[in-house]
């Protein structure tokens, strides 16, 4: 039971830092009122991927 819930977790979280990378532009722009985009929307990459890849490692470590 508890092996699924961290399966979960870690699809989400990984399903969130997926979304992060693919719409930093959007969400920069939604969000945060950076006068340089660019900036906003790497960082923003940046922290999706490691999102990401946390997410992954749950999952990986859970099964």
């Amino acid at each position: 039971m508890l092996k699924m819930i961290l399966i979960i977790i870690g699809t989400i979280i990984a399903l969130i830092g997926t979304i992060m990378v693919f719409d930093a532009r959007y969400l920069t722009k939604k969000l945060f009122g950076f006068g340089d985009q660019n900036e906003g929307t790497k960082g923003l990459k940046i922290v999706g991927f490691f999102i990401a890849i946390i997410g992954a490692l749950l999952i990986y470590f859970s099964i």
